[in-house]
């Protein structure tokens, strides 16, 4: 692992979702971020989980650094307390911008962003675009028909178990937390993300 702190990349929901559960695991895994002194990356925004991570890493005295597309920012979503704000043009600048800023990749629930965040950076490590740790963490169940569509997948010939295996599983924050960091390697190329 690199000498500076960990740098984890979430991708999540803009909403809440309809289980408590789903916050107090976006808030967990803030805790978990601030405590350790790491840094969270993320899509910049104030509202639904993305909003309870970022508040509470930083409450827990993590560093975070948000990214976000001038449109989003001119709705006045974006969280104004955090210590770096990127404002970018495009969703592909800000997805590359938080790439390039990440040491390991970590899906909590969300939507169509949320997925399509989870397999473009997952496509790239396919690709050896990159090596970092890439997680989904599947609070009360939320991605278990996703999972069961990934090994539908398998058995269709259409994706190698390997390919599979790139991404780790995990129910608990701090658990699946614990398990990336332990697998960032110790170095990254950090222009690897702009080959796409």
């Amino acid at each position: 692992m690199k000498n500076s702190p960990l740098s984890v990349c979430v991708y999540c929901g803009s909403r809440h979702g309809a289980k408590p559960a789903y916050t107090a695991a976006a808030v967990a895994l803030g805790q978990a971020i601030g405590e350790r002194g790491w840094q969270l990356v993320y899509g910049g925004g104030k509202v639904g989980l993305m909003g309870e991570v970022a508040d509470a890493t930083l409450a827990a005295g993590g560093r975070v650094v948000g990214v976000i597309p001038q449109t989003l920012q001119d709705r006045e979503v974006g969280h104004p307390g955090l210590h770096e704000m990127h404002v970018v043009q495009t969703m592909h600048q800000r997805k590359q911008l938080m790439a390039e800023r990440a040491d390991v990749f970590l899906a909590l629930p969300g939507g169509i962003g949320t997925l399509e965040e989870l397999y473009e950076v997952w496509t790239w490590r396919q690709l050896g675009y990159h090596d970092q740790p890439i997680g989904l963490l599947n609070t009360a169940g939320y991605y278990d028909a996703l999972l069961a569509f990934m090994d539908h997948s398998v058995s269709q010939g259409f994706l190698s178990a390997e390919q599979q295996g790139n991404v780790v599983v995990g129910t608990e924050p701090l658990a699946l937390l614990q398990l990336l960091a332990a697998a960032v390697p110790g170095a990254r190329a950090k222009d690897d993300f702009s080959r796409t």
